[in-house]
């Protein structure tokens, strides 16, 4: 692996990728031998390793792919990039006119309506890729997720070294949210519908007497809600979106009769 690694990084310097490198790491993502980005191995609450040499291998099959015109179920395309096949053999179920790309991986029990997953994204087992939803390059979504109708979860290759978007194992993600910018959602947190998260948005917990501001991360088993924030400027106060922290998932063994709780308790659209 190392010196795949050394293969790839050598074709990034020179500027002549190593072709039969880009195939191989693609090849490995594909079969999940690979990703883009490894969970912390002991703390969960600890960081991901972003491998961005794999990420680099991502952008050098942009230039080494040729682009090719075929069909898949009576549909027709021209990329540079193919389908992904095999999906019976990994026990994966894409309902057409759902699309999965060649060098994403999803485990064993994940469905994907139609939506769409790009390269480079894994997906853990069981978790549901539900209509209109689209998971963005390299982004990586844990087991047991859902990502409901119309959801956004945002692409990040470039540059390569920068933090995908990640979704922890058994979050639920409600109906045209959207998850941009390298956010972390952590395990069993809620997101109600049409919450945006960049970067850059203030994620607002409001459960204690004093609000607390964070970025670029949502606590696990955390309850969210849209909401806004008045800010002043030179022509006036104008008011702008943030996500609120209104809750807890309580603990239970069973997450759908957890989640379904959470749902009716905090009254929450999905």
């Amino acid at each position: 692996m190392t010196s795949l690694q050394e293969r790839i990084e050598a074709g990034a310097a020179s500027g002549r990728p190593d072709e039969d490198a880009v195939h191989e790491v693609m090849d490995q993502l594909d079969r999940g031998v690979l990703r883009v980005a490894e969970p912390p191995s002991t703390d969960p609450d600890g960081d991901w390793t972003v491998h961005a040499w794999v990420k680099t291998a991502i952008l050098q099959y942009f230039k080494v792919a040729q682009m090719e015109e075929g069909s898949h179920g009576g549909m027709p395309y021209h990329d540079k990039i193919p389908l992904k096949t095999r999906l019976a053999e990994q026990g994966v179920r894409v309902v057409p006119p759902g699309a999965v790309r060649f060098g994403a991986f999803l485990e064993r029990g994940c469905v994907v309506m139609p939506g769409y997953v790009n390269l480079g994204a894994y997906v853990g087992a069981g978790s549901m890729v539900d209509t209109w939803a689209t998971v963005g390059s390299c982004a990586q979504i844990g087991a047991g997720v859902h990502l409901s109708g119309g959801v956004g979860i945002g692409g990040v290759l470039e540059p390569p070294q920068a933090a995908p978007v990640i979704i922890e194992d058994g979050a639920f993600i409600g109906s045209r949210c959207i998850v941009v910018e390298g956010v972390r959602v952590g395990r069993e947190a809620v997101l109600g519908a049409g919450v945006v998260v960049t970067a850059s948005t203030p994620i607002v917990d409001v459960r204690g007497d004093e609000e607390i501001v964070l970025r670029g991360r949502i606590p696990p088993r955390a309850v969210v809600v849209p909401g806004t924030r008045t800010r002043t400027f030179p022509a006036g106060e104008y008011t702008l979106p943030c996500a609120l922290v209104i809750g807890e998932r309580r603990e239970s063994t069973d997450r759908k009769t957890s989640l379904n709780d959470v749902l009716r308790e905090f009254a929450l659209a999905v």
